[in-house]
């Protein structure tokens, strides 16, 4: 009786859950009922409106079954629920997903890994399933907490740690899939999810163990491999979840990055720090990478009070960041990283030499260390910029010169943007020296097609005036960049050092034929080229580096931008420099001047080969041939020895030893050449920054001597303490009874206008307006101050003019109120 009323009891059963019984064995180990499950599978797709009943249910039984430990009842349902998953697609599988979400839950909920990993591998399946319609209301909260959590699994049994981690990053993965896919949902790139999902993910990835192998693109490692290491696989996913990002949620899943490596110290050493950004590069869309760069440029920011290595291993992941970044676009980024990096140059060296004034407070060791850590973090900034500036194109290459140009910063002036006011004389001379290596590494490998597109004037006239200030290397840094601006066929190597050539053919110099636009720039800006060289030979901390670099800046200027009248000038200017050397009007020491007839013996030797004038080549080697007998301390060979005999004097009448016009401008005249301008002796500009320059004034140096116009020579300048009477001053400037000599003058200037070239024009032009400057001054000094004394003479210092505003009728030489 008990028997029939149980079976009539089941047939009044729904049918729904009579198959779900039936799916179920006596004994669990016999496993699944295919054939019941097949009854199941096929009642839920003929009647769709019955799965979330069915999913309710197995649901329930499930519950039961995990609370009393029934585990292969467990995994029977499993089963069955993947099965159903899998064959049903319609629209009323929403609520059936209810049900299958919730018994995961339940899963991963138990204590039992066996259990976590069977509901893992459910969810990942469900994840690969492309829904019809999405879900709105459907949250995976549950599920990122739960599979975070278990990539931190810490099981004292080593087998099951592993797979814990790997069923806690197999199911992010599915989250990740599952959330991506639909497009009308984006909670999973919210922040309090990335804060799990990407710390979870880089926690597994530092068991990498070599690390050298995943710094390149995406690799596609074998499902064995994915399966056992947990490393590799949390790898993929953080490579997947980068790739699938977009414009709006790319900064949500990189900042977890910096969290995690701050708290678990990997900025030093940052070998873990590098991998994971340039894994990131890698495995974001090309266009998105500038929010990276960003992002590690506000980190730089906020660790700015942080150690240097810290801060120096941020900039070297910066390195890595825009190494990648800079093969594609990095867009409006450019110079904001410039920017970021240049303030934290002037932040470095702060540091630096706040350390070295408080030297007193602390020992001497522990300060000397953090001047290294903070050379460190220099060196770094530097090592970025310039690599970063050297894998930009052309057109922003420039802009990024004249911006770090513009930095540069002058002393006496507080228009710069890297203010050097407060780190003193010192802390200035670091920034430039600094900026002016950054700017070597951006020109580095630039070939301009055309010298005015490398020197614009903008940036030109700022990089030379670091060539009038009392620093070495300064200078050194100038020429190496005006180098790498100029040399557009390589040839700097082939002249390296300063020697004289035997046969400059067998150097096989590179050339083209000069372009129009080099012949105009060259009437534009030679003098400036030339003024640059001319006054850094004439600084007294010179050493053998400095000539070296003068030599190949002339030697390079032949190669690239020399035509005829070109020639002329480069000749005019070496002269000049010999001209140094033998007047010694600057007081150089002994081996300064023996350096500049040696660069003069160098380089004329160079030109005159290269321009191939049989006579011009003679008297070259003629001079260098006596010199190497009588006076080798003249050649470069023998004065850039460590130990070089220096001569006690240099006598000006041993004309044998030193190159001279007449004889050049002969040899030159008959093979074409226009030698009328080499009679001109050279004379530099005079600029507003030789005035304000720290450098000792050359405005007087150049105002005294040579007057083109007037026909005076270099040995008839006049002593600076001249005495001058009223009467000496009314016949300088009474011109009756000097008609011959005026007409003699005025032929003389027609011919030079016509001839010489514009710029040198103008340099003779100011310098004749300084001297009449200072002699109207000392004629207003004298009309309006009283004499001295009663014969009526007074002595007037030469530049020393002072003004007194007194009444007219007190001026006791009214007859020169006129002038």
């Amino acid at each position: 009786l008990s028997a029939g009323v149980c079976c009539c009891c089941a047939a009044l059963r729904p049918r729904y859950k009579r198959l779900v019984d039936n799916i179920f064995p006596e004994d669990p180990k016999d496993g699944l009922v295919k054939a019941d499950m097949e009854k199941l599978t096929f009642y839920a797709v003929s009647a769709p409106e019955k799965l979330d009943r069915i999913g309710a249910y197995l649901a329930e039984r499930l519950t039961r079954d995990v609370a009393r430990h029934r585990y292969g009842y467990v995994l029977i349902a499993m089963e069955a629920l993947d099965q159903l998953l899998m064959a049903c697609h319609s629209q009323s599988i929403k609520p059936f997903v209810e049900s299958f979400l919730h018994m995961v839950a339940k899963l991963l909920e138990s204590g039992e890994p066996k259990l976590q990993v069977l509901g893992t591998n459910s969810f990942v399946k469900f994840a690969n399933i492309e829904e019809d319609t999405p879900s709105y209301h459907r949250r995976y909260d549950f599920f990122v907490s739960r599979f975070s959590a278990m990539c931190h699994s810490c099981d004292p049994d080593p087998e099951i740690q592993n797979e814990i981690r790997i069923a806690g990053i197999r199911g992010i993965q599915g989250v990740v899939r599952k959330a991506v896919n639909d497009e009308l949902r984006a909670t999973i790139w919210e922040p309090q999810h990335m804060d799990k999902i990407v710390p979870s993910l880089l926690f597994n990835m530092q068991k990498i163990e070599d690390i050298d192998s995943r710094i390149g693109p995406p690799s596609s490692p074998t499902v064995g491999v994915k399966e056992e290491n947990p490393s590799v696989l949390a790898e993929n996913c953080f490579r997947e979840l980068l790739g699938r990002a977009t414009y709006g949620n790319m900064n949500n899943a990189v900042r977890p990055v910096f969290a995690h490596l701050d708290h678990h110290r990997l900025w030093d050493p940052n070998e873990f720090a590098v991998s994971c950004f340039k894994i990131i590069m890698y495995s974001i869309q090309a266009q998105y990478s500038h929010h990276v760069i960003q992002e590690i440029l506000g980190h730089l920011d906020v660790r700015k009070r942080d150690s240097p290595r810290v801060r120096a291993g941020i900039i070297q992941v910066l390195l890595e960041a825009v190494a990648i970044a800079a093969k594609g676009s990095i867009g409006p980024t450019v110079l904001e990283v410039f920017n970021t990096l240049l303030k934290h140059l002037r932040i470095s060296v702060d540091f630096e030499l706040g350390d070295r004034r408080s030297s007193s407070e602390s020992t001497t060791l522990s300060i000397s260390s953090k001047e290294s850590d903070e050379r460190i973090v220099q060196n770094a900034i530097i090592q970025t910029i310039g690599f970063f500036g050297s894998n930009l194109p052309d057109y922003q290459r420039s802009e990024i010169m004249m911006f770090i140009m513009s930095k540069v910063p002058v002393l006496g002036t507080t228009s710069q943007s890297l203010d050097p006011s407060n780190l003193g004389d010192l802390g200035t001379r670091r920034i430039q020296i600094m900026l002016l290596r950054s700017l070597l590494m951006v020109t580095s490998g630039y070939k301009a097609t055309t010298i005015s597109n490398a020197l614009p004037a903008p940036f030109l006239d700022p990089l030379l005036s670091p060539s009038l200030m009392e620093d070495s290397e300064l200078r050194q840094l100038v020429l190496e960049i005006l180098h790498n601006l100029i040399d557009r066929h390589d040839n700097r190597a082939k002249l390296r050092g300063i020697r004289i050539i035997p046969d400059v053919s067998d150097l096989k110099i590179k050339r083209d034929k000069i372009s129009r636009q080099d012949v105009s720039f060259m009437k534009k800006h030679g003098q400036q080229l030339y003024r640059h060289i001319y006054l850094g030979c004439k600084e007294e901390d010179n050493v053998q580096k400095n000539f070296e670099l003068l030599f190949t800046s002339l030697a390079l200027t032949t190669i690239e931008l020399a035509n005829e009248e070109v020639v002329i000038d480069l000749i005019r200017l070496a002269i000049a420099l010999q001209d140094i050397a033998i007047i010694n009007e600057d007081n150089l020491p002994m081996f300064n001047r023996c350096g500049v007839m040696a660069l003069v013996a160098a380089y004329l030797n160079f030109l005159s080969q290269m321009i191939a004038v049989p006579a011009f080549c003679q008297h070259v080697s003629k001079v260098i041939e006596t010199r190497s007998v009588e006076a080798a301390h003249f050649l470069p060979e023998t004065i850039f020895k460590d130990k070089c005999n220096l001569p006690k004097s240099l006598e000006k009448d041993e004309t044998d030893l030193f190159f001279l016009t007449n004889k050049i401008a002969e040899s030159l005249g008959g093979s074409g050449y226009n030698v009328e301008r080499l009679s001109v002796p050279y004379v530099p500009q005079v600029t507003d920054e030789d005035r304000l320059s720290r450098r000792k004034s050359i405005v007087d140096t150049v105002s005294l001597q040579v007057d083109i116009l007037s026909g005076s020579s270099i040995e008839d300048k006049v002593d600076n303490t001249e005495e001058i009477t009223f009467e000496a001053l009314k016949k300088a400037i009474d011109n009756n009874g000097l008609e011959e000599q005026e007409k003699e003058k005025r032929r003389l200037v027609i011919e030079k206008f016509q001839k010489a070239p514009f710029e040198e024009i103008a340099a003779q032009c100011e310098t004749k307006a300084n001297l009449l400057h200072d002699r109207l001054a000392q004629i207003l000094e004298l009309t309006i101050r009283p004499p001295p004394s009663p014969s009526g003479a007074m002595t007037i210092t030469a530049g020393h003019a002072h003004y007194h505003s007194v009444p007219v009728y007190e001026m006791k030489f009214p007859d020169l109120c006129v002038y």
